[in-house]
């Protein structure tokens, strides 16, 4: 054996090999969250506002695993309790804040900024959807794999618009309403699609008295009648700009003025909830004295909204019987029910006593004719 070779394995090797390899580091633990004035820094939050939030009763680790829809029912809370316009860069703040403490607690569950998913096969298969992996021609009952799955979710998704919009021109129809827009909320009582089934709805308000502040998370019915006098305001502004801009200027609370609401941060005013309760509003500004009196006296009863809704129809079709039950004509001779759509449900129930009085007039003039 060479001495010179540097191969030559001698009994005492110059490196001695080590097979224990260095220690790893500790896991890297995801930083506790921040308090709320540091996950909205930087969002065009205001102090008051996150204060606001705070007082609520909501921390950082609540908010993060909150969805967006929880998100917003958050906001108009906070605008209702506390009387605090949210602007709109605040309400998309709020949103990208939490996306972005999210990433910072746990980066490795995103990716590209996509929903992250459960690691759990079965759960991933859930959100997946089970019911479009396999789907069947109608007629040869072929299997269409994944290169046709899109196309078919495609005519699926286009057939569903289809039928509602035949729906939804078929009610316009039978509605008859002329140029008035249609609403669904508002045909029945508390209804959705109609058809001859109810929705339950759930009222977001509380019976009380005049000048009464409520109580718990719900509003009085005070704050449901500065609602009214805010749309009017809305309505003024698009009207304004309508001009300007020289466009069609609505006349009417219509789908544009909803609109103008929530873009400017309203987002609390809605077609649905403002056309439920618009009737109730026209009492209101007919004859406040039954108006108080009604509140009154379903307060003491302890009855919901729902009964006092139900239960303002009537005065209403009393005022219309004096004016030859043209209740459209009460309604536009008055300033601030002249711009609201009048219900259907209440001209129903001012031409079902207009007939009941006919029929009792016939039928008075005929016993006394018989007489003679």
């Amino acid at each position: 054996m060479d001495p010179t070779d540097p191969y030559n394995h001698s009994p005492a090797p110059l490196f001695k090999w080590d097979p224990r390899s260095p220690p790893l580091p500790p896991p890297l633990h995801p930083s506790a969250p921040r308090d709320l004035a540091d996950v909205f820094n930087g969002y065009g939050i205001r102090y008051l506002t996150v204060i606001h939030i705070g007082e609520l009763g909501f921390t950082p680790s609540t908010l993060l695993g909150m969805r967006d829809e929880e998100l917003d029912d958050m906001m108009t809370t906070l605008s209702h309790l506390f009387r605090w316009e949210l602007l709109v860069g605040e309400r998309y703040g709020i949103k990208a804040a939490v996306r972005a403490e999210r990433r910072r607690l746990d980066p490795a569950s995103f990716d590209d900024g996509r929903r992250r998913f459960s690691d759990v096969p079965l759960d991933a298969i859930s959100q997946e959807g089970l019911s479009e992996e396999r789907v069947q021609h109608e007629s040869g009952g072929e299997v269409i794999t994944d290169k046709g799955k899109r196309s078919v979710t495609c005519k699926k998704k286009s057939n569903k618009k289809d039928k509602f919009k035949k729906k939804k021109k078929a009610a316009t129809e039978v509605a008859g309403e002329g140029g008035q827009e249609t609403d669904s909320d508002s045909e029945s009582d508390g209804s959705g699609v109609g058809y001859g089934t109810e929705r339950q709805r759930e009222h977001p308000f509380i019976v009380t008295e005049p000048g009464e502040v409520a109580r718990a998370k719900k509003n009085g019915l005070d704050y449901l009648f500065h609602l009214y006098e805010q749309c009017r305001g809305f309505l003024v502004q698009v009207q304004a700009m309508a001009k300007e801009q020289g466009d069609k200027c609505p006349t009417k609370v219509t789908n544009q003025v909803f609109r103008y609401a929530k873009k400017v941060g309203a987002s609390y005013i809605n077609k649905p909830k403002m056309r439920h309760y618009v009737h109730c509003y026209a009492l209101h500004c007919l004859d406040e004295e039954t108006s108080n009196a009604l509140r009154r006296e379903y307060k003491q009863r302890g009855e919901n909204v729902g009964a006092w809704r139900l239960a303002c129809y009537q005065p209403i079709v009393v005022i219309s019987a004096q004016h030859n039950w043209d209740v459209d004509a009460v309604f536009n001779a008055h300033p601030r029910l002249s711009i609201w759509y009048v219900p259907t449900k209440l001209r129903q129930l001012c031409h079902l006593a207009r007939n009941h009085a006919s029929l009792n007039v016939v039928g008075s003039s005929t016993s006394v004719s018989s007489m003679f």
